[in-house]
Protein backbone atom coordinates (compact mmCIF):
# COMPACT_ATOMS: atom_id res chain seq x y z
CA UNK A 1 0.00 0.00 0.00
CA UNK A 2 1.15 3.35 -0.64
CA UNK A 3 2.17 5.86 2.11
CA UNK A 4 -0.68 8.57 3.28
CA UNK A 5 0.04 12.05 2.02
CA UNK A 6 1.08 14.24 5.00
CA UNK A 7 -0.75 16.53 3.20
CA UNK A 8 -4.02 17.73 4.82
CA UNK A 9 -5.29 21.05 2.15
CA UNK A 10 -5.42 20.69 -1.48
CA UNK A 11 -2.64 23.43 -2.17
CA UNK A 12 -0.57 21.37 0.14
CA UNK A 13 -1.06 18.16 -1.42
CA UNK A 14 -0.04 19.24 -4.70
CA UNK A 15 2.90 20.70 -3.54
CA UNK A 16 4.39 17.48 -1.75
CA UNK A 17 3.34 15.63 -4.63
CA UNK A 18 5.89 17.95 -6.72
CA UNK A 19 8.41 17.59 -4.24
CA UNK A 20 8.34 13.75 -4.64
CA UNK A 21 7.27 13.36 -8.11
CA UNK A 22 8.65 16.79 -9.95
CA UNK A 23 9.80 15.19 -13.21
CA UNK A 24 6.72 12.63 -13.56
CA UNK A 25 3.75 13.23 -15.84
CA UNK A 26 0.79 14.23 -13.99
CA UNK A 27 -1.70 15.96 -16.80
CA UNK A 28 -2.01 14.56 -20.34
CA UNK A 29 -4.58 16.64 -22.63
CA UNK A 30 -4.33 16.89 -26.76
CA UNK A 31 -0.61 17.75 -27.07
CA UNK A 32 0.28 18.76 -23.53
CA UNK A 33 2.06 17.06 -20.88
CA UNK A 34 2.62 18.15 -17.76
CA UNK A 35 4.93 17.15 -15.17
CA UNK A 36 3.56 17.55 -11.39
CA UNK A 37 6.55 19.93 -10.80
CA UNK A 38 4.83 22.01 -14.33
CA UNK A 39 1.60 21.72 -12.69
CA UNK A 40 1.88 23.20 -9.17
CA UNK A 41 4.21 26.40 -10.76
CA UNK A 42 1.62 27.43 -13.19
CA UNK A 43 -1.24 27.21 -10.27
CA UNK A 44 1.06 29.34 -8.35
CA UNK A 45 1.56 31.83 -10.97
CA UNK A 46 -2.76 31.56 -11.10
CA UNK A 47 -3.15 31.60 -7.40
CA UNK A 48 -1.00 34.93 -7.30
CA UNK A 49 -3.26 36.35 -10.13
CA UNK A 50 -6.04 35.63 -7.67
CA UNK A 51 -4.59 37.47 -4.83
CA UNK A 52 -3.85 40.65 -7.13
CA UNK A 53 -8.09 40.92 -7.72
CA UNK A 54 -9.00 40.61 -3.80
CA UNK A 55 -9.70 37.77 -3.61
CA UNK A 56 -10.24 36.70 0.14
CA UNK A 57 -10.36 33.37 2.31
CA UNK A 58 -13.98 31.98 1.71
CA UNK A 59 -14.70 33.82 -1.43
CA UNK A 60 -16.49 31.52 -3.97
CA UNK A 61 -14.83 31.19 -7.44
CA UNK A 62 -17.19 30.22 -9.87
CA UNK A 63 -15.38 27.39 -12.64
CA UNK A 64 -16.84 26.30 -15.64
CA UNK A 65 -14.49 24.15 -18.01
CA UNK A 66 -14.97 20.83 -19.14
CA UNK A 67 -11.57 18.16 -18.27
CA UNK A 68 -8.55 20.08 -19.39
CA UNK A 69 -5.47 21.15 -17.50
CA UNK A 70 -6.55 24.94 -16.89
CA UNK A 71 -9.67 23.59 -14.67
CA UNK A 72 -6.87 21.42 -12.69
CA UNK A 73 -4.79 24.66 -12.26
CA UNK A 74 -7.62 27.28 -11.37
CA UNK A 75 -9.46 24.62 -8.65
CA UNK A 76 -5.90 24.29 -7.10
CA UNK A 77 -5.00 28.01 -7.34
CA UNK A 78 -8.47 28.87 -5.55
CA UNK A 79 -7.80 26.09 -2.79
CA UNK A 80 -4.05 27.50 -2.19
CA UNK A 81 -5.88 30.90 -1.07
CA UNK A 82 -8.57 29.55 0.49
CA UNK A 83 -10.89 30.45 -1.94
CA UNK A 84 -14.12 28.13 -2.90
CA UNK A 85 -13.69 26.14 -5.95
CA UNK A 86 -17.69 26.65 -7.18
CA UNK A 87 -17.93 23.90 -9.60
CA UNK A 88 -20.50 24.78 -12.26
CA UNK A 89 -21.40 21.64 -15.10
CA UNK A 90 -20.80 22.48 -18.98
CA UNK A 91 -24.43 21.40 -19.09
CA UNK A 92 -25.85 24.51 -17.81
CA UNK A 93 -28.45 26.69 -19.53
CA UNK A 94 -27.61 30.58 -19.11
CA UNK A 95 -30.21 30.47 -16.09
CA UNK A 96 -28.97 27.58 -14.86
CA UNK A 97 -25.16 29.52 -14.70
CA UNK A 98 -26.68 32.50 -13.54
CA UNK A 99 -28.63 31.05 -10.94
CA UNK A 100 -25.42 29.38 -9.64
CA UNK A 101 -23.51 32.41 -9.89
CA UNK A 102 -26.16 34.39 -8.10
CA UNK A 103 -26.86 31.62 -5.03
CA UNK A 104 -22.99 31.04 -4.43
CA UNK A 105 -22.37 34.30 -4.70
CA UNK A 106 -18.95 33.91 -6.89
CA UNK A 107 -16.70 37.12 -6.93
CA UNK A 108 -14.94 35.46 -9.81
CA UNK A 109 -15.89 33.40 -12.99
CA UNK A 110 -13.14 31.44 -14.45
CA UNK A 111 -14.36 29.68 -17.91
CA UNK A 112 -14.40 28.08 -21.21
CA UNK A 113 -15.90 30.37 -23.96
CA UNK A 114 -18.63 27.25 -25.13
CA UNK A 115 -18.89 23.82 -24.73
CA UNK A 116 -20.81 21.47 -27.27
CA UNK A 117 -22.10 24.85 -28.98
CA UNK A 118 -23.19 26.60 -24.60
CA UNK A 119 -21.78 29.80 -24.85
CA UNK A 120 -20.87 31.02 -21.45
CA UNK A 121 -18.60 34.21 -21.59
CA UNK A 122 -21.21 35.04 -24.17
CA UNK A 123 -24.17 34.33 -21.81
CA UNK A 124 -22.67 36.21 -19.02
CA UNK A 125 -21.92 39.07 -21.06
CA UNK A 126 -26.13 39.10 -21.96
CA UNK A 127 -26.73 39.35 -18.49
CA UNK A 128 -24.33 41.71 -17.24
CA UNK A 129 -23.60 43.95 -19.95
CA UNK A 130 -21.87 46.54 -17.25
CA UNK A 131 -18.82 44.09 -18.29
CA UNK A 132 -17.77 45.73 -21.58
CA UNK A 133 -16.99 48.93 -19.48
CA UNK A 134 -15.63 47.99 -16.86
CA UNK A 135 -12.13 46.78 -15.61
CA UNK A 136 -11.00 43.18 -14.19
CA UNK A 137 -12.08 43.51 -10.72
CA UNK A 138 -14.00 46.11 -10.77
CA UNK A 139 -17.04 45.22 -12.05
CA UNK A 140 -20.42 46.16 -11.16
CA UNK A 141 -22.99 44.53 -12.50
CA UNK A 142 -27.12 44.44 -11.31
CA UNK A 143 -27.85 41.26 -12.41
CA UNK A 144 -24.90 39.73 -10.02
CA UNK A 145 -23.35 42.36 -8.01
CA UNK A 146 -20.80 39.83 -5.77
CA UNK A 147 -19.39 39.03 -9.27
CA UNK A 148 -16.16 41.24 -9.96
CA UNK A 149 -13.90 39.25 -12.91
CA UNK A 150 -14.12 36.64 -15.73
CA UNK A 151 -11.04 35.07 -16.54
CA UNK A 152 -11.61 33.92 -20.43
CA UNK A 153 -9.52 30.06 -20.31
CA UNK A 154 -9.37 30.63 -24.16
CA UNK A 155 -10.82 34.00 -24.76
CA UNK A 156 -9.15 37.98 -25.04
CA UNK A 157 -9.04 40.21 -22.81
CA UNK A 158 -11.65 43.38 -23.00
CA UNK A 159 -13.36 45.33 -20.11
CA UNK A 160 -13.96 43.04 -17.20
CA UNK A 161 -12.72 40.01 -18.93
CA UNK A 162 -8.90 39.08 -18.57
CA UNK A 163 -7.60 36.34 -20.68
CA UNK A 164 -5.84 33.83 -19.32
CA UNK A 165 -2.34 34.31 -20.54
CA UNK A 166 -2.76 38.24 -19.65
CA UNK A 167 -4.41 36.55 -16.32
CA UNK A 168 -1.51 34.73 -15.45
CA UNK A 169 1.47 37.62 -16.72
CA UNK A 170 -0.75 39.50 -13.78
CA UNK A 171 0.07 37.18 -11.38
CA UNK A 172 3.85 37.63 -11.44
CA UNK A 173 3.25 41.30 -9.90
CA UNK A 174 2.71 39.33 -6.85
CA UNK A 175 5.01 38.14 -5.11
CA UNK A 176 5.83 34.27 -3.82
CA UNK A 177 5.85 35.49 0.15
CA UNK A 178 2.48 36.39 -0.41
CA UNK A 179 1.22 33.42 -1.59
CA UNK A 180 3.07 31.73 1.07
CA UNK A 181 1.50 33.54 3.52
CA UNK A 182 -2.44 32.87 2.58
CA UNK A 183 -1.82 29.21 1.90
CA UNK A 184 -0.14 28.47 5.17
CA UNK A 185 -3.57 30.24 6.48
CA UNK A 186 -5.84 27.36 4.39
CA UNK A 187 -7.34 24.75 7.27
CA UNK A 188 -8.10 21.00 6.53
CA UNK A 189 -11.68 22.28 8.20
CA UNK A 190 -11.91 24.85 5.55
CA UNK A 191 -13.92 24.53 2.75
CA UNK A 192 -12.46 23.96 -0.79
CA UNK A 193 -15.65 23.18 -3.15
CA UNK A 194 -19.01 23.62 -3.44
CA UNK A 195 -20.54 20.85 -5.90
CA UNK A 196 -24.11 21.85 -7.31
CA UNK A 197 -25.87 18.34 -7.45
CA UNK A 198 -28.13 18.48 -10.43
CA UNK A 199 -32.17 18.53 -9.30
CA UNK A 200 -35.02 17.18 -11.36
CA UNK A 201 -38.14 18.96 -9.23
CA UNK A 202 -36.27 22.16 -7.76
CA UNK A 203 -33.11 24.06 -7.56
CA UNK A 204 -30.06 22.32 -7.15
CA UNK A 205 -28.34 22.29 -4.06
CA UNK A 206 -24.54 23.19 -3.31
CA UNK A 207 -22.74 20.55 -1.10
CA UNK A 208 -20.16 21.96 0.40
CA UNK A 209 -16.88 19.95 0.95
CA UNK A 210 -13.78 19.68 3.00
CA UNK A 211 -10.09 20.05 2.13
CA UNK A 212 -8.87 17.11 5.02
CA UNK A 213 -11.97 14.85 4.32
CA UNK A 214 -11.17 15.10 0.75
CA UNK A 215 -7.60 14.15 0.87
CA UNK A 216 -8.43 11.75 3.14
CA UNK A 217 -11.36 9.74 1.41
CA UNK A 218 -9.56 9.99 -1.72
CA UNK A 219 -6.50 8.24 -0.48
CA UNK A 220 -8.79 5.70 0.86
CA UNK A 221 -10.60 5.13 -2.29
CA UNK A 222 -7.54 4.60 -4.43
CA UNK A 223 -6.04 2.36 -1.49
CA UNK A 224 -9.36 0.03 -2.74
CA UNK A 225 -7.87 0.02 -6.10
CA UNK A 226 -4.49 -0.67 -5.21
CA UNK A 227 -3.37 2.52 -6.91
CA UNK A 228 0.44 3.00 -7.59
CA UNK A 229 2.70 5.67 -9.17
CA UNK A 230 2.55 3.85 -12.32
CA UNK A 231 -1.37 4.12 -12.83
CA UNK A 232 -2.92 6.14 -15.38
CA UNK A 233 -6.40 7.45 -14.89
CA UNK A 234 -8.90 7.77 -18.00
CA UNK A 235 -10.60 10.70 -17.13
CA UNK A 236 -13.77 10.89 -18.39
CA UNK A 237 -16.36 11.54 -16.06
CA UNK A 238 -16.71 15.27 -15.73
CA UNK A 239 -14.32 17.27 -13.27
CA UNK A 240 -17.16 19.29 -12.58
CA UNK A 241 -19.53 16.02 -10.93
CA UNK A 242 -17.88 14.76 -7.14
CA UNK A 243 -17.11 11.24 -8.84
CA UNK A 244 -14.61 13.56 -10.56
CA UNK A 245 -12.98 16.12 -8.50
CA UNK A 246 -13.81 14.43 -5.02
CA UNK A 247 -13.38 11.12 -5.96
CA UNK A 248 -11.08 10.38 -9.06
CA UNK A 249 -8.96 13.50 -8.88
CA UNK A 250 -7.58 13.10 -5.79
CA UNK A 251 -7.55 9.05 -5.58
CA UNK A 252 -5.05 9.22 -8.51
CA UNK A 253 -3.30 12.46 -7.57
CA UNK A 254 -2.24 11.06 -3.66
CA UNK A 255 -0.63 7.83 -5.20
CA UNK A 256 1.35 9.57 -7.58
CA UNK A 257 -0.59 8.62 -10.98
CA UNK A 258 -1.41 10.37 -13.81
CA UNK A 259 -4.40 11.98 -15.25
CA UNK A 260 -5.36 11.35 -18.90
CA UNK A 261 -7.98 14.01 -19.21
CA UNK A 262 -11.10 13.40 -21.68
CA UNK A 263 -12.77 16.63 -22.61
CA UNK A 264 -15.73 15.32 -24.07
CA UNK A 265 -16.81 11.48 -24.09
CA UNK A 266 -16.28 9.98 -27.27
CA UNK A 267 -15.92 6.56 -27.83
CA UNK A 268 -13.70 6.17 -30.35
CA UNK A 269 -10.95 8.93 -28.63
CA UNK A 270 -11.79 6.98 -25.21
CA UNK A 271 -10.14 4.02 -27.16
CA UNK A 272 -7.39 5.92 -28.41
CA UNK A 273 -6.40 7.28 -25.49
CA UNK A 274 -6.60 3.94 -23.47
CA UNK A 275 -4.49 2.06 -26.12
CA UNK A 276 -2.35 5.07 -27.04
CA UNK A 277 -1.64 6.20 -23.16
CA UNK A 278 -1.74 2.52 -21.77
CA UNK A 279 -4.57 3.51 -19.27
CA UNK A 280 -4.79 1.23 -16.37
CA UNK A 281 -8.38 2.58 -14.35
CA UNK A 282 -11.60 3.01 -15.57
CA UNK A 283 -13.92 5.87 -13.82
CA UNK A 284 -17.52 5.53 -15.82
CA UNK A 285 -20.80 3.10 -16.02
CA UNK A 286 -22.28 1.04 -18.65
CA UNK A 287 -23.41 3.75 -21.20
CA UNK A 288 -19.80 4.37 -21.40
CA UNK A 289 -18.34 0.95 -22.07
CA UNK A 290 -21.67 -0.08 -24.16
CA UNK A 291 -20.52 2.52 -26.53
CA UNK A 292 -16.82 1.68 -26.29
CA UNK A 293 -17.94 -2.02 -27.20
CA UNK A 294 -20.25 -1.11 -30.26
CA UNK A 295 -17.68 1.00 -31.42
CA UNK A 296 -16.28 -0.31 -35.34
CA UNK A 297 -12.61 -0.60 -33.32
CA UNK A 298 -13.13 -1.92 -30.03
CA UNK A 299 -11.10 -5.20 -29.33
CA UNK A 300 -9.46 -6.48 -26.26
CA UNK A 301 -6.13 -6.02 -27.58
CA UNK A 302 -6.92 -1.52 -27.33
CA UNK A 303 -8.15 -1.92 -23.87
CA UNK A 304 -5.26 -4.32 -22.41
CA UNK A 305 -3.26 -1.96 -20.25
CA UNK A 306 -6.73 -1.28 -17.86
CA UNK A 307 -6.94 -3.26 -14.85
CA UNK A 308 -9.11 -1.79 -12.11
CA UNK A 309 -11.47 1.62 -11.39
CA UNK A 310 -14.91 2.13 -10.14
CA UNK A 311 -18.45 1.79 -11.37
CA UNK A 312 -21.86 0.92 -9.99
CA UNK A 313 -24.86 -0.82 -11.53
CA UNK A 314 -26.27 -3.53 -11.42
CA UNK A 315 -24.53 -7.24 -11.67
CA UNK A 316 -25.05 -7.70 -15.50
CA UNK A 317 -24.09 -4.02 -15.73
CA UNK A 318 -20.82 -4.27 -13.73
CA UNK A 319 -19.54 -7.78 -15.63
CA UNK A 320 -20.56 -6.27 -18.82
CA UNK A 321 -18.26 -3.37 -18.05
CA UNK A 322 -15.10 -5.68 -16.56
CA UNK A 323 -15.66 -8.07 -19.99
CA UNK A 324 -15.43 -5.06 -22.42
CA UNK A 325 -12.88 -2.89 -20.62
CA UNK A 326 -10.81 -6.09 -19.44
CA UNK A 327 -10.29 -4.38 -16.11
CA UNK A 328 -10.16 -7.75 -13.60
CA UNK A 329 -10.44 -5.68 -10.44
CA UNK A 330 -12.94 -3.28 -10.84
CA UNK A 331 -14.81 -2.24 -8.09
CA UNK A 332 -18.63 -1.54 -7.07
CA UNK A 333 -18.79 1.54 -5.03
CA UNK A 334 -21.37 3.01 -3.01
CA UNK A 335 -21.96 6.84 -2.47
CA UNK A 336 -23.13 10.25 -3.10
CA UNK A 337 -21.31 14.02 -3.60
CA UNK A 338 -22.63 14.54 -0.23
CA UNK A 339 -20.26 11.66 0.96
CA UNK A 340 -17.15 12.55 -1.29
CA UNK A 341 -17.64 10.59 -3.66
CA UNK A 342 -17.92 7.49 -2.11
CA UNK A 343 -18.67 5.79 1.57
CA UNK A 344 -17.81 2.30 0.72
CA UNK A 345 -16.01 0.89 -1.72
CA UNK A 346 -15.38 -2.82 -3.09
CA UNK A 347 -11.53 -4.15 -2.57
CA UNK A 348 -9.69 -4.93 -6.17
CA UNK A 349 -8.62 -7.97 -4.69
CA UNK A 350 -12.28 -9.10 -3.36
CA UNK A 351 -13.89 -12.22 -5.46
CA UNK A 352 -15.75 -11.47 -8.79
CA UNK A 353 -19.10 -12.56 -6.97
CA UNK A 354 -18.56 -10.20 -3.77
CA UNK A 355 -17.77 -7.07 -6.83
CA UNK A 356 -20.87 -7.72 -8.71
CA UNK A 357 -23.33 -8.49 -5.65
CA UNK A 358 -22.18 -5.40 -3.45
CA UNK A 359 -21.06 -2.42 -2.89
CA UNK A 360 -18.51 -3.21 -0.94
CA UNK A 361 -17.39 -2.56 3.14
CA UNK A 362 -17.46 1.19 4.34
CA UNK A 363 -14.43 3.03 3.92
CA UNK A 364 -11.87 4.33 6.98
CA UNK A 365 -13.40 7.51 8.33
CA UNK A 366 -17.01 6.33 7.41
CA UNK A 367 -19.61 4.38 9.31
CA UNK A 368 -22.91 3.37 7.64
CA UNK A 369 -26.38 1.92 8.71
CA UNK A 370 -29.46 1.21 8.10
CA UNK A 371 -32.09 2.83 9.92
CA UNK A 372 -36.01 2.35 9.57
CA UNK A 373 -37.11 5.38 7.68
CA UNK A 374 -40.13 5.84 10.49
CA UNK A 375 -38.48 6.33 13.17
CA UNK A 376 -34.74 6.51 11.99
CA UNK A 377 -34.03 4.02 14.63
CA UNK A 378 -31.06 1.46 13.31
CA UNK A 379 -31.83 -1.92 11.94
CA UNK A 380 -30.30 -4.95 12.98
CA UNK A 381 -27.71 -6.07 10.02
CA UNK A 382 -29.36 -7.84 7.16
CA UNK A 383 -32.77 -5.64 7.47
CA UNK A 384 -32.83 -3.01 4.52
CA UNK A 385 -33.85 0.82 5.26
CA UNK A 386 -32.59 3.68 4.43
CA UNK A 387 -28.54 4.45 4.54
CA UNK A 388 -27.37 6.77 6.57
CA UNK A 389 -23.74 7.84 6.63
CA UNK A 390 -21.51 9.58 9.35
CA UNK A 391 -18.27 10.20 8.92
CA UNK A 392 -16.75 12.37 6.16
CA UNK A 393 -19.95 13.66 5.03
CA UNK A 394 -20.68 17.21 3.86
CA UNK A 395 -20.71 19.99 6.69
CA UNK A 396 -24.00 21.16 5.06
CA UNK A 397 -25.92 22.64 1.85
CA UNK A 398 -24.50 26.49 1.25
CA UNK A 399 -26.82 29.01 2.25
CA UNK A 400 -29.45 26.40 3.17
CA UNK A 401 -29.78 25.83 6.97
CA UNK A 402 -33.23 23.92 6.43
CA UNK A 403 -32.36 21.92 4.06
CA UNK A 404 -29.25 20.81 6.00
CA UNK A 405 -31.11 20.35 9.13
CA UNK A 406 -33.60 17.94 7.38
CA UNK A 407 -31.05 16.23 5.93
CA UNK A 408 -29.06 14.99 9.30
CA UNK A 409 -30.66 12.24 11.97
CA UNK A 410 -30.49 13.33 15.57
CA UNK A 411 -27.29 11.66 15.83
CA UNK A 412 -25.70 13.06 13.15
CA UNK A 413 -25.52 10.48 10.43
CA UNK A 414 -26.01 11.39 6.63
CA UNK A 415 -29.94 10.63 5.93
CA UNK A 416 -29.19 9.17 1.69
CA UNK A 417 -32.79 8.61 0.61
CA UNK A 418 -31.35 5.34 -0.75
CA UNK A 419 -32.37 2.41 0.36
CA UNK A 420 -29.67 -0.67 1.35
CA UNK A 421 -28.48 -3.37 4.02
CA UNK A 422 -25.33 -4.06 5.74
CA UNK A 423 -24.34 -7.40 5.39
CA UNK A 424 -23.28 -9.84 8.25
CA UNK A 425 -20.08 -9.35 6.53
CA UNK A 426 -20.01 -5.87 7.25
CA UNK A 427 -20.67 -5.32 3.47
CA UNK A 428 -23.01 -3.00 1.96
CA UNK A 429 -26.18 -3.85 -0.30
CA UNK A 430 -27.69 -0.95 -2.53
CA UNK A 431 -31.68 -2.15 -3.20
CA UNK A 432 -32.58 1.18 -4.51
CA UNK A 433 -33.86 4.91 -4.14
CA UNK A 434 -36.43 5.17 -0.90
CA UNK A 435 -38.66 7.36 -2.76
CA UNK A 436 -38.86 5.98 -5.63
CA UNK A 437 -40.69 2.99 -3.54
CA UNK A 438 -43.50 1.66 -5.32
CA UNK A 439 -46.49 1.25 -3.14
CA UNK A 440 -49.41 -0.90 -4.94
CA UNK A 441 -52.11 -2.64 -3.18
CA UNK A 442 -50.04 -1.89 0.26
CA UNK A 443 -46.87 -3.49 -1.17
CA UNK A 444 -43.69 -1.97 -1.11
CA UNK A 445 -42.03 -2.71 -4.50
CA UNK A 446 -37.88 -1.90 -5.47
CA UNK A 447 -38.54 -0.32 -8.53
CA UNK A 448 -34.44 -1.35 -8.86
CA UNK A 449 -35.44 -5.12 -9.03
CA UNK A 450 -38.05 -4.97 -11.66
CA UNK A 451 -35.67 -3.13 -13.82
CA UNK A 452 -32.75 -5.96 -12.97
CA UNK A 453 -35.32 -8.54 -14.27
CA UNK A 454 -36.31 -7.05 -17.39
CA UNK A 455 -32.54 -5.99 -17.90
CA UNK A 456 -32.10 -9.69 -18.23
CA UNK A 457 -34.20 -10.20 -21.53
CA UNK A 458 -31.51 -10.74 -24.11
CA UNK A 459 -34.07 -7.84 -26.52
CA UNK A 460 -33.89 -5.39 -23.49
CA UNK A 461 -31.11 -2.76 -23.33
CA UNK A 462 -32.48 -0.80 -20.79
CA UNK A 463 -35.27 -0.43 -18.67
CA UNK A 464 -37.09 2.23 -16.10
CA UNK A 465 -39.42 1.45 -13.57
CA UNK A 466 -41.41 3.72 -12.16
CA UNK A 467 -45.36 3.80 -10.06
CA UNK A 468 -47.89 5.20 -11.68
CA UNK A 469 -51.49 6.56 -9.78
CA UNK A 470 -54.38 4.15 -9.57
CA UNK A 471 -57.47 4.11 -8.22
CA UNK A 472 -57.23 0.48 -6.91
CA UNK A 473 -54.46 0.09 -5.69
CA UNK A 474 -52.60 2.97 -5.16
CA UNK A 475 -49.88 2.97 -7.56
CA UNK A 476 -49.10 0.27 -10.36
CA UNK A 477 -45.73 -0.57 -11.58
CA UNK A 478 -45.25 1.15 -15.06
CA UNK A 479 -42.24 0.37 -17.21
CA UNK A 480 -40.08 1.70 -20.63
CA UNK A 481 -38.49 -0.37 -22.65
CA UNK A 482 -35.26 0.64 -24.94
CA UNK A 483 -34.61 -2.53 -26.87
CA UNK A 484 -30.85 -3.01 -28.23
CA UNK A 485 -30.51 -2.59 -31.75
CA UNK A 486 -32.50 -4.57 -34.36
CA UNK A 487 -34.26 -6.88 -31.76
CA UNK A 488 -38.33 -7.51 -31.73
CA UNK A 489 -40.49 -8.40 -29.06
CA UNK A 490 -44.01 -8.03 -27.26
CA UNK A 491 -44.79 -6.43 -23.97
CA UNK A 492 -46.87 -9.44 -23.44
CA UNK A 493 -43.35 -11.62 -24.06
CA UNK A 494 -41.70 -9.17 -21.20
CA UNK A 495 -44.63 -9.69 -18.87
CA UNK A 496 -44.16 -13.20 -18.85
CA UNK A 497 -40.30 -12.84 -18.20
CA UNK A 498 -41.49 -10.81 -15.61
CA UNK A 499 -43.60 -13.60 -14.32
CA UNK A 500 -41.33 -16.62 -14.81
CA UNK A 501 -39.10 -14.42 -11.90
CA UNK A 502 -41.00 -11.92 -9.62
CA UNK A 503 -43.99 -12.06 -7.69
CA UNK A 504 -47.02 -11.62 -8.99
CA UNK A 505 -47.22 -7.91 -7.47
CA UNK A 506 -43.95 -6.85 -9.00
CA UNK A 507 -44.75 -7.67 -12.56
CA UNK A 508 -45.51 -4.31 -14.84
CA UNK A 509 -48.71 -3.37 -15.50
CA UNK A 510 -47.94 -1.31 -17.90
CA UNK A 511 -44.95 -1.51 -20.81
CA UNK A 512 -43.74 1.14 -22.78
CA UNK A 513 -41.61 0.33 -25.79
CA UNK A 514 -39.80 2.96 -26.75
CA UNK A 515 -36.55 4.89 -29.02
CA UNK A 516 -33.77 5.74 -26.88
CA UNK A 517 -34.34 9.38 -27.90
CA UNK A 518 -37.98 9.34 -26.72
CA UNK A 519 -37.06 9.39 -23.54
CA UNK A 520 -37.23 12.22 -21.08
CA UNK A 521 -33.46 13.39 -19.72
CA UNK A 522 -32.17 15.88 -17.44
CA UNK A 523 -29.52 18.54 -18.55
CA UNK A 524 -27.18 16.19 -18.16
CA UNK A 525 -28.83 13.21 -20.08
CA UNK A 526 -29.72 10.95 -17.45
CA UNK A 527 -33.34 9.53 -17.37
CA UNK A 528 -35.69 12.15 -15.63
CA UNK A 529 -37.40 9.68 -13.34
CA UNK A 530 -40.32 12.36 -12.16
CA UNK A 531 -40.81 13.07 -16.22
CA UNK A 532 -41.31 9.08 -17.25
CA UNK A 533 -43.94 8.97 -14.43
CA UNK A 534 -46.23 11.89 -15.77
CA UNK A 535 -45.31 10.07 -19.73
CA UNK A 536 -46.17 6.81 -18.38
CA UNK A 537 -49.39 8.05 -16.38
CA UNK A 538 -51.07 9.58 -19.36
CA UNK A 539 -50.36 6.81 -21.58
CA UNK A 540 -52.21 4.42 -19.27
CA UNK A 541 -55.01 6.84 -18.53
CA UNK A 542 -55.44 7.08 -22.40
CA UNK A 543 -55.25 2.86 -22.53
CA UNK A 544 -57.99 2.67 -20.29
Amino acid sequence: MASRPKSQTLGDLLDEMAAQRADAEAIIWRDQRLSYAEWRDRTNRFARGLLSLGIKPGDRVGLLAANRPEWLVAAFAIHKIGAIATAISTFSTPRELAWILEHSGAVALVSVSEVRGRSFIGAVRELCPEIESAAPGSLKAAALPDLRAIIAIDGESGGAIVGWDDFMAGGDRVTAELLTEAQSAVSPDDICFILYTSGSTADPKGVTLRHGHLIANGFDIGERMHLGTEDRLWFAVPLFWSFGSANALPAVMSHGGKLVLHESFDAEEALDLMEGEGCTVFYGMANMARAIREHATWSPARVASMRTGLTIGLPEDVEFIIDTLQAPELCNVYGSTETYGNCAVCDAHDSLELRLHSQGEPLPGMTIRAVDPETRQPLPMGEVGELAVAGYVTPGYFKAPEQTAATFDADGYFLTGDLGMIGEDGRLRYRGRLKEIIKTGGVNVAPIEVEAVLAQHPAVKQAYVVGVPDLIKDEIVAAAIDLEDGAAVTTADLVAHCRAQLASYKVPAHISIRAADAFPRTATGKIHKPGLKLELADEVGRAR
